[in-house]
């Protein structure tokens, strides 16, 4: 906890299982990473409202977090607080992580958060979910979280995130992601919950292409909800799925190049190296 709220301290190794016992706060810094040892752990125990989550991320910018396992203590929608919130932040990197069992959700990004990668991360709800909670929703294993409201306008031209090589695996019922306003690149990304009702959802004002993606056993891959922008989906493979798969309109054409896999190949890239994956120097490269 001093060494994330202490702007001197730049580099912070987590070994071990931390219990976060009051949610962390960082805020107002720049230029910080936050790394794991081989099966780093922090821990929530709390499904309150106002004490769950783990960390709260505000205003910070040239922010990378790479191999920690962040978990929850299960969903319950009591309007709490999600395992990691971006609130704000620019220029974040979220590498070969893994988040489980968010209250409300895993790993959310809103309020003009923008240039955030989240790369070979994994997704997931093992425990199962606490029904008769205040918002009404008795299974609230709703993963990310793109944009915080219709109303939240100052997030217009901002939100530019990439889901490169990710995970949304067991348990994940809904928001893989669900997105208002940004531009967001999913490619090579592998989703196979067996309890989905939907994986993308373009809400409002969303700009998403979704490339070279592998969905399978999953309903509804691709979910066109009211006010969406466009949304561009292309050489993804489709296996066991029911619903909709088909985009809509011609989304925008990301301003880099990234290596991209066929889709023949990501299940087996993903499967093996997605979350925190890494048991010994966590300094390599994506």
């Amino acid at each position: 906890k001093t060494a994330i709220e202490s702007s001197t301290v730049k580099v912070i190794k987590v070994t071990g299982t931390i219990t976060i016992t009051a949610r962390l706060s960082l805020q107002d810094q720049t230029g910080k990473t936050i790394y794991g040892a081989s099966g780093a752990k922090l821990v929530s125990t709390d499904q309150t409202k106002d004490g769950s989550g783990i960390i709260n991320i505000k205003r910070c910018t040239n922010l990378i977090i790479r191999n920690l396992i962040f978990e929850g203590p299960g969903a319950y929608d009591t309007d709490g607080w999600d395992n990691v919130i971006l609130d704000d932040c620019q220029n974040v990197w979220v590498d070969h992580c893994e988040f489980r069992d968010g209250v409300d959700g895993n790993f959310d990004i809103k309020n003009k958060s923008d240039y955030v990668t989240v790369s070979y991360t994994k997704f997931t709800y093992l425990k199962a979910p606490k029904a008769g909670g205040s918002g009404g929703t008795d299974d609230h294993r709703f993963s990310n979280l793109i944009g915080s409201s219709d109303g939240a306008t100052a997030d217009r031209g901002k939100l530019r995130i990439t889901f490169a090589r990710c995970w949304w695996a067991a348990g994940c019922r809904e928001r893989m992601p669900r997105v208002r306003f940004g531009k967001i690149h999913i490619i090579n990304s592998y989703f196979n919950s067996t309890v989905t009702n939907k994986c993308i959802a373009a809400g409002f004002e969303a700009d998403i292409r979704v490339e070279n993606n592998v969905f399978e056993g999953v309903k509804t891959p691709i979910d066109l909800m009211t006010g969406y922008t466009a949304v561009t989906a292309v050489g993804n493979s489709f296996v066991n799925t029911t619903g909709n798969t088909a985009g809509s309109n011609t989304a925008f054409t990301p301003p880099y190049s990234i290596l991209t896999l066929a889709a023949s190949a990501v299940k087996a890239d993903i499967t093996a190296g997605a979350g925190a994956t890494f048991s010994g120097n966590t300094c390599g490269s994506f």
